[in-house]
């Protein structure tokens, strides 16, 4: 979220990156609402001031046996103390009005990230491995694994309804064993801590990574007011809601394998068939905070560790640069990285890496103090996917299926499958 006091002094600038988002300018309207705030404001303070000043008038006009003056003040003070008290109010309404129209605002994008609409706009920035070649036709993974009797999701639509799916035998162990190797990737050689943290959040930790107020419809939320998490980020970026660092903390990293549960509300005819686009997922979720001056560094970092898992997979993806109006709404800047899925004949996104600069941070009251001492400054905080693990799963069905049925194992998952080479459906 935005500090006005920023907008006051840099209004050219944030309308430039409004306009870079396609969005209309809104600096003016925004001083307009915080000038009638502070104009408010000063009345009231020059209000509290007269009645304390009258308050000590009335005593001295008593010592002084002044009954007429005495009352007088008595009925000013009255009159202020009934103007302050709809004053302190409409100072609430006036505050709470700033805010609703600040906190619906998105990050602005950094000056590298590249001008455009939507994803016909996105900049592909490099490949990696060639997509396989098959002697048949390569079938999707969802044919893939109704196939093999593994995925079911007739039973999925029984118990819970559309766009679930119950895993079983091999592929169940499948998306253990790959969300298993990528925490033992990122813990054991990117330095990430794991955490398990918790699935279900309050309001203000929804708020604090920016799902909150403006992204509710895309979320769940039980019947006493908490919210299912859509990813871990919201988990773990909290983790340093309402604290002060210390400049030796950082980079502070963090990885956790979690559901993740979207309404998926803007996806209607979208997906419809198989493990693309569900309301329940797991993921890999890479969180970092860091010092300002380190985030972009980091970024690149956090997006290379994402990659890391793809290669060692033996999986084909490109990473892409998302344009202005392609970027989520708390991000700066944010690189996709798509795994290429035979079935569909195209790249799909896997994974998602963004810096969000100092947007999230305001929002939870995060902050450091530097070790040479001086004002706490807020921190900036990062996130990706490191990876999807439901997609990964489909990547390596698709990638690796062969013309009998059968799905082969990648190398690097081969230990975490207990030595199972082969995925064929059960005798």
């Amino acid at each position: 979220m935005f500090d006005i006091k920023w907008i006051r002094d840099n209004a050219e600038a944030f309308d430039a990156g409004l306009k870079r988002r396609g969005l209309k300018p809104l600096a003016n309207t925004l001083l307009q609402l915080d000038e009638a705030r502070r104009l408010h404001l000063t009345k009231l303070q020059d209000a509290q001031a007269r009645r304390n000043a009258a308050s000590k008038e009335i005593g001295k006009a008593k010592a002084a046996k002044d009954e007429k003056v005495a009352n007088e003040l008595m009925a000013e003070v009255a009159e202020l103390k009934e103007f302050i008290q709809g004053g302190e109010e409409e100072e609430r309404q006036l505050d709470a009005k700033l805010k609703a129209e600040l906190e619906v605002i998105p990050n602005l994008p950094l000056d590298d990230v590249p001008l455009g609409k939507d994803e016909k706009d996105n900049k592909v920035i490099r490949k990696v491995g060639t997509p396989p070649q098959f002697k048949f036709k390569p079938k999707q993974h969802f044919e893939i694994g109704e196939a093999l009797g593994l995925m079911d999701f007739e039973t999925a639509a029984k118990i819970s309804g559309a766009r679930f799916v119950v895993l079983k035998g091999a592929l169940a162990r499948l998306e253990r064993a790959l969300a298993a190797f990528m925490l033992d990737l990122h813990t054991g050689e990117f330095g990430y801590t794991e955490s398990a943290p918790p699935y279900l959040v309050r309001d203000a930790a929804a708020y604090g990574t920016g799902n909150l107020p403006k992204f509710a419809e895309d979320l769940f939320q039980t019947t006493n007011g908490f919210w299912l998490i859509p990813t871990a980020e919201v988990s773990l970026t909290n983790f340093v809601r309402e604290t002060t660092l210390d400049e030796a903390q950082l980079p502070i990293r963090l990885t956790a394998w979690t559901p993740c549960f979207r309404s998926e509300a803007g996806a209607a005819g979208k997906d419809t068939r198989g493990m693309i686009r569900q309301h329940q997922f797991s993921k890999v979720e890479l969180v970092s905070i860091t010092a300002p001056e380190d985030s972009r560094a980091e970024h690149e970092r956090m997006t290379a560790c994402a990659r890391e898992v793809l290669k060692r997979l033996g999986l084909p993806f490109r990473t892409i640069l998302l344009c202005t109006g392609d970027m989520g709404f708390a991000a700066q800047k944010t690189y996709d990285i798509e795994v290429w899925l035979p079935g569909e004949d195209t790249y799909r996104e896997i994974s998602s890496c963004s810096v969000c600069g100092d947007f999230q941070a305001r929002r939870m009251e995060a902050r450091f103090r530097r070790a040479t001492g001086g004002k706490p400054e807020y921190v900036h905080t990062l996130n990706g996917s490191g990876l999807a693990v439901g997609r990964t799963l489909i990547a390596v069905l698709e990638n690796y299926q062969e013309a009998d049925g059968s799905v082969a194992i990648p190398e690097a998952l081969v230990p975490y499958m207990g030595g199972l080479t082969k995925i064929e459906k059960p005798a």
